[in-house]
């Protein structure tokens, strides 16, 4: 299989650490979180490995040639203006049928081997890794009728939501309907494969997920990681 990358972003909720530093090079124990994903797809198997970079392009750049271990299987696509999530794929040549892609900055424990079997033995175009998240609400809650007499209170109620936890297994062809030269985003992809009633499956975890994007979800990360590095590093 074969696995992209997504490296290009700016990391705008973690300044101002990222006015320096890539997201995806930020440390997590003794590793920038780019280590992490790439040695977990390497140890899943995936030979092909492509990272798609934008902003701070020649910091991951110089990181992965400076690699101790051998890179030979991470190649590069670069955009020279943003193209949004999925807007880059169309620069990355000899894409597979089937190909996964996985945002720079997720700590998990996601077996990408069985995400890839469970893809190849169903029939999508697509499959979305989802976790099930919490949001907490900090205010009560009321609903009321047409004639607004109030019928519901909540007090600050905790609501569940299964969220894409930006791993995900595309078909080629979904660059049929993907605009080049131009920004499209995850969200602009699945609104147009919905609409045009393409089958799409979830793939439910319930393991360790965090997006590291958020200060208080890179510290929690940072603690996870440092009380347990080998659930990450085999």
């Amino acid at each position: 299989m074969q696995a992209v990358i997504l490296a290009g972003g700016k990391g705008k909720r973690l300044h101002p650490y990222t006015t320096v530093l890539p997201k995806p090079l930020m440390p997590i124990g003794d590793y920038p979180i780019l280590e992490v994903v790439i040695r977990q797809l390497e140890h899943a198997g995936f030979s092909d490995i492509i990272i798609s970079t934008g902003y701070l392009d020649a910091l991951i750049r110089a990181y992965i040639e400076g690699r101790s271990s051998n890179s030979g299987n991470i190649r590069f696509s670069h955009e020279t203006t943003p193209l949004g999530t999925i807007g880059p794929l169309h620069l990355i040549n000899n894409l597979q049928d089937h190909f996964l892609v996985i945002n720079g900055d997720i700590l998990t424990d996601l077996n990408y081997r069985d995400l890839v079997t469970y893809h190849t033995t169903h029939d999508s175009v697509a499959t979305i890794a989802t976790y099930s998240r919490q949001v907490e609400t900090d205010f009560g809650i009321l609903e009321y009728d047409s004639d607004y007499t109030i019928t519901t209170f909540k007090e600050k109620p905790v609501l569940s939501y299964q969220v894409s936890m930006g791993i995900y297994i595309l078909n080629k062809a979904i660059l049929a309907i993907v605009p080049k030269g131009k920004p499209f985003g995850f969200d602009d992809l699945m609104r147009n494969m919905l609409e045009k009633e393409w089958k799409i499956r979830s793939y439910p975890f319930n393991g360790y997920w965090l997006d590291i994007g958020r200060p208080d979800d890179y510290a929690e990360a940072l603690d996870q990681f440092e009380k347990n590095p080998g659930l990450f590093l085999k």
